[in-house]
């Protein structure tokens, strides 16, 4: 079985709606596992499917110490509205403010493949909608406040610190693509 890896930002398969799983296997339980798995080692609260290069309709959440695999999720209620700091794996460094709603009920598949029904608000009904999205080749930057983004900036060095660099989407955009760019020469 190949590792899994994190597609980034422009690559086609983030951009395309995932398709539905049509029974959850044993193999589907694994690579739900190793999803999980590369999520935390990513330092990340949720990853989807095509975010692996998979365009089928799951995603891995952590928001709340209590990991979430979940086949074919679907939200059926939103309620409350929140605004807040997203970032996205697949778009590393890149952050802005993002309004999403307080609080949402989720149907789906668990990764038993039993139906369940999940309530939550905050950050675990921020990571629900933000993994959801990515289902239908919606991402973060889609839903941005413009002028909110900025760049995660690293200082060089072992006590090196985090900075914020200000930045506009058009300006993001072209620098993920030149990086993709530049993989491909």
């Amino acid at each position: 079985m190949s590792e899994l890896h994190i597609v980034k930002y422009p690559d086609p398969v983030l951009r395309k709606k995932a398709a539905p799983v049509e029974r959850v296997t044993p193999e589907l339980q694994e690579f739900m596992r190793r999803m999980a798995d590369l999520m935390y080692a990513s330092s990340g609260v949720g990853l989807a499917a095509p975010q692996v290069g998979v365009s089928l309709r799951i995603i891995v959440v952590d928001a709340d110490d209590r990991l979430q695999m979940l086949v074919n999720p679907r939200i059926i209620e939103r309620d409350g509205s929140q605004t807040g700091v997203e970032g996205c794996l697949s778009l590393p460094d890149l952050h802005g403010d993002v309004t999403c709603a307080e609080r949402v009920v989720v149907n789906a598949l668990d990764s038993r493949g039993k139906k369940v029904t999940l309530r939550g608000e905050g950050l675990w009904a921020r990571a629900m909608q933000h993994e959801i999205d990515h289902l239908d080749g919606t991402l973060f930057i889609d839903h941005v406040i413009p002028d909110s983004l900025f760049w995660v900036v690293r200082e060089p060095g072992e006590d090196g610190g985090v900075s914020e660099r200000p930045t506009s989407l058009e300006d993001a955009l072209r620098q993920f693509e030149r990086q993709a760019a530049l993989l491909k020469a």
